[in-house]
């Protein structure tokens, strides 16, 4: 369809849902404060509704800090099915919102302060960005971070080199009982974890990056970095893989395609062991983007992002290896040597 005509049948399908009886309390007509005006990039994900509705919200939160969603660029994936064919019911949802639609990324960035990149097609992210980057605004990517492992050491150098601030995670970082675990320290001294998720495979992605991304997240909230060595078992339904610490702690994920699927895992420490507890939905991790905005510092620091993502590719080196133990310095360094800069 074109732009055009999308952004007009958009506005369409987006009077005639406000009409309609959504779930949405309405509107918060309140000014925006300035600084606080929030544009997205990417209509083509659920996370960008989810995360209008609770900015937006007539009585938000106060942890929200007054910061509204007014701007969206709606395009971002173009070739996967089940991205492109929900934008046009994502679109109209943010509309209904007080949303309004434009035609480029610098008209956006004209209009808005900060910047939520949800694009759900992790190939755009690098191109997309960079403008953001450039315009001096603080931007939240939403996963996966890039498409590749070499975009993704991209993204953070472009960012070093404009001197932004980029943060990236899965709300599956934020499971409900992590603090207790991580902060809290219950059960002591931590010395292993074991995720799950689901692990729904898209071709144009590194296995992992798709869905497997969420548990893997996981595995870092609760151990941070410092992953040697991993290897991966792999079959139509499942995959495990098995990470080494450099202090010996032992990390396990497991990705799901096959019977019940959902986020969880359990941490193993001195005293006991513990559930990290169940998805608390997306608005702890929309409450570190507000801190983030307003401070701009990363929750997670640009290293450990870019060795979640060096994990996952190392998770498929190991699979080309026939399951193999894979080094993730070798990894990292071979997508190093890759990056072109585009900016």
């Amino acid at each position: 369809m074109e732009r055009r005509t999308f952004l007009k049948t958009s506005a369409m399908a987006g009077a005639g849902l406000m009409a309609s009886q959504l779930s949405y309390s309405g509107v918060n007509q309140n000014p925006v404060p300035a600084g606080k005006r929030v544009g997205i990039i990417g209509l083509d994900t659920s996370h960008a509704p989810a995360l209008t509705r609770s900015l937006n919200a007539e009585n938000p939160s106060p942890d929200f800090a007054g910061y509204r969603v007014l701007f969206a660029y709606p395009y971002g994936s173009k070739d996967i099915e089940s991205s492109v064919s929900r934008r046009p019911r994502f679109t109209a949802e943010v509309q209904a919102m007080g949303v309004q639609l434009v035609e480029t990324i610098p008209e956006l960035l004209e209009r808005v302060d900060v910047v939520l990149l949800l694009t759900n097609d992790g190939r755009p992210h690098l191109e997309q960005v960079i403008p953001v980057l450039k315009a001096g605004k603080r931007v939240f990517i939403d996963k996966p971070l890039a498409g590749t492992l070499t975009d993704a050491f991209a993204i953070f150098q472009a960012a070093k080199d404009f001197n932004q601030p980029v943060y990236s995670t899965s709300g599956v970082r934020y499971l409900s009982q992590m603090d207790e675990v991580v902060k809290e320290q219950k059960i002591g001294k931590l010395h292993g974890v074991d995720t799950f998720s689901s692990c729904l495979l898209e071709p144009t992605h590194p296995d992992l990056f798709w869905y497997g991304i969420h548990g893997v997240e996981a595995i870092y909230a609760a151990f941070g970095t410092g992953c040697k060595t991993l290897s991966r078992v792999h079959t139509p339904n499942h995959d495990i893989v098995t990470g080494i610490w450099n202090d010996d702690r032992v990390a396990v994920f497991r990705g799901l395609r096959a019977g019940r699927t959902g986020f969880g895992g359990f941490a193993f420490g001195e005293t006991g062991y513990q559930s990290l507890g169940e998805f608390p939905g997306y608005e702890p991790m929309l409450r570190e983007i507000v801190k983030y905005w307003q401070t701009g510092v990363s929750p997670v620091p640009p290293e450990e992002t870019l060795e979640v993502f060096t994990f996952m590719e190392a998770a498929d080196e190991s699979k080309r290896r026939n399951g193999a133990s894979v080094s993730l310095d070798e990894v990292a360094q071979m997508a190093r040597e890759k990056v072109v800069k585009i900016w």
